[in-house]
């Protein structure tokens, strides 16, 4: 009886366990890391003229570790902040002596995560491999009205470079 009764408390344990671990986040569940300003930088002042804007992009330390020929591991977390970019008085944008792009506001920040088994509720012909990703204002609190399968589609041509945008550019600066 004694047997019997330990291994009913250890599947009942087992049980509730199992119903209390967290899911896979879907897309737009991730947070704003809260120290990603201490991370490293995946690319610095990435001009985007066409968009109007300059983008930030940090990586977690587990991107950071990362090599070319592996890829970036489950766990990596990249959060990328884009700013206006300061205009003149007739519409031109503004750039300053070293001929870059000039911030002016933060608009938004945006995260992209990967886990293993994320993104899995992503329909297949927008499936990023394990990566899902969120949209917020430039608050970092409110969620950013963004389709996120604009982001997944953006991404999607880049299956051989982990869904990874400038991910030559950056393995090649690391060297």
């Amino acid at each position: 009886m004694p047997r019997l009764l330990t291994a009913c408390l250890a599947a009942a344990l087992l049980a509730s366990g199992c119903a209390m671990m967290p899911g896979a986040p879907k897309d737009g569940e991730l947070a704003v890391p809260a120290d990603y300003k201490s991370w490293p930088k995946f690319l610095s002042a990435v001009q985007r003229p066409d968009a109007k804007q300059v983008r930030e992009i940090y990586m977690n330390p587990a991107a950071a570790a990362a090599t070319a020929a592996g890829g970036f591991p489950q766990g990596t977390v990249f959060v990328m902040e884009n700013y206006s970019v300061l205009e003149s008085t007739d519409g031109k944008l503004a750039t300053g002596p070293d001929g870059k792009l000039m911030k002016a506001d933060l608009l938004r920040v945006f995260v992209m995560g990967k886990g293993a088994g994320w993104g899995q509720d992503v329909p297949e012909a927008l499936r990023n491999g394990n990566w899902v990703y969120v949209s917020y204002l430039a608050d970092g609190r409110t969620k950013g009205p963004e389709d996120l399968a604009t982001c997944r589609a953006c991404h999607l041509p880049l299956a051989n470079k982990d869904f990874v945008h400038r991910y030559d550019e950056h393995f090649s600066a690391k060297k």
